[in-house]
């Protein structure tokens, strides 16, 4: 890369998102570069822990092109996956530099082009594509303070049950990362006490179909909106062991003990909400559902698929379930870690447009901004459901690279040119 170098497109991120847009903009013939800071897919490198295996089975989750070097109905381990995106960048994307930070990209006045500088020089070009996805900045919320003594750490910086001091450990959040460490803890032998908030519990498999062949068909994945009041609900699903349905219920009758909602910390004793049956009630809730509209769906298409009514029995409460705690000593309960599966939030302070609301969230309609030739990509939600996984993120580049050529096009027009006419010469 020369410094000063002009693309007609930047893509900001080399993972599944700057990898996919990469392709589409490869096919058209349009110029452009992927600016990575690290390697490509370093999120599934080092950004999670170390069993991780993919939620979704690899005959689903995966680009078009190209098939996992796993057995389909697998859940391919997190090493696998960023080895596969980085094979496919390498056969089908175009031009990713690494080791590039982006450090800040402005439109140039009087001009429709960016300037955006990065750890290697300048560069600029008519449009950009924000594709740094949803996994910025871990949350911990400021709950427990610093001098209550505990080791306290975002599931993003877990690695596995020995990188843990002796001692109970708190996880806080049951959505899938949650779920799937306080599992391994408990598998592992470590007292586990799971703060559950609001969530969905969907089945692993039914009938002899995984979930997301049953999401494919109830037309799940293309919802373009969450429903009311589920922008924020966590899903708890697990690909480990060969893949699962999460069971806070088994969980606790494994030894873990399952809280409401953490919501302060006083004097040594963490503070609860009073919500967990009915957290629990509503993800048992959502369970049910699904599975009576897979048995409609079965009858209403004479599908002969095997029977499964054991999958309806919901197991009995466990006693830390029907007397919920409030109030924990974790000085009494040798709590000495934390782990905040609390999600994370989206840094977008690098990019000075006006594309943002007053929460600093991006503003689009599938990815398109409001500012002409600023576009964001890997997105949750962005066009449907299945946008934040690696084949719908394929989809949706798609779309933005349609975007960028219509735009392109506006930009090549010029007006046939007028005759001038000739004067008569008397």
């Amino acid at each position: 890369m020369s410094n000063g170098d002009d693309f007609e497109v930047v893509i900001i991120g080399g993972g599944q998102a700057g990898i996919a847009i990469s392709e589409h903009l490869q096919n058209r013939g349009v110029s452009h570069i992927v600016f990575e800071k690290e390697r490509i897919a370093e999120q599934w490198r080092s950004g999670r822990w170390d069993s991780l295996v993919a939620n979704e089975p690899a005959w689903h989750d995966r680009f078009p092109h190209m098939d996992f070097e796993t057995p389909p109905d697998d859940f391919a381990p997190k090493e696998v996956v960023a080895d596969y995106l980085e094979a496919y960048a390498k056969q089908y994307s175009g031009r990713i530099e690494t080791g590039v930070e982006v450090t800040s990209v402005s439109p140039i006045e009087g001009s429709p082009k960016f300037l955006v500088k990065t750890s290697r020089g300048e560069v600029t070009a008519n449009h950009i594509v924000a594709a740094t996805g949803p996994f910025q900045k871990p949350v911990i919320p400021p709950v427990v303070p610093d001098e209550a003594n505990l080791t306290q750490i975002h599931s993003h910086h877990y690695r596995n049950p020995d990188q843990l001091p002796d001692g109970a450990i708190l996880v806080v959040g049951a959505g899938s990362s949650g779920a799937q460490i306080a599992t391994e803890l408990a598998q592992a032998g470590r007292k586990v006490f799971l703060s559950i908030g609001p969530h969905e519990r969907p089945p692993r498999s039914y009938r002899g179909r995984d979930l997301v062949w049953w999401f494919g068909v109830l037309g799940v994945w293309d919802m373009v909106t969450p429903g009311e009041g589920a922008e924020h609900v966590t899903i708890s699903i697990s690909g480990a062991d060969g893949g699962r349905t999460v069971d806070f219920r088994n969980l606790a009758e494994k030894g873990v003990t399952l809280l409401g909602t953490t919501t302060g910390y006083e004097n040594g004793h963490l503070t609860l909400a009073s919500d967990l049956q009915n957290n629990i009630a509503n993800g048992d809730k959502s369970y049910l559902e699904l599975l009576e509209r897979a048995d409609a769906y079965i009858a209403e298409r004479g599908l002969d698929l095997p029977q499964e009514p054991e999958a309806k029995v919901i197991g009995p409460d466990p006693d830390c379930l029907t007397n919920p705690l409030l109030r924990v000593d974790l000085e009494k309960e040798n709590i000495n870690s934390v782990i905040w599966a609390t999600g994370f939030t989206q840094d977008y302070s690098w990019l000075n447009v006006a594309a943002f609301d007053s929460q600093g969230r991006p503003i689009h309609q599938r990815g398109v901004s409001p500012v002409p030739g600023v576009y964001f990509l890997g997105l949750p939600w962005l066009s449907r459901r299945g946008s934040s996984f690696i084949w719908g993120v394929w989809h949706d580049a798609k779309y933005i690279a349609d975007q960028i050529d219509i735009q392109r096009a506006y930009a090549a027009y010029r007006p046939e040119a007028q005759t001038n006419q000739t004067a008569f010469v008397n």
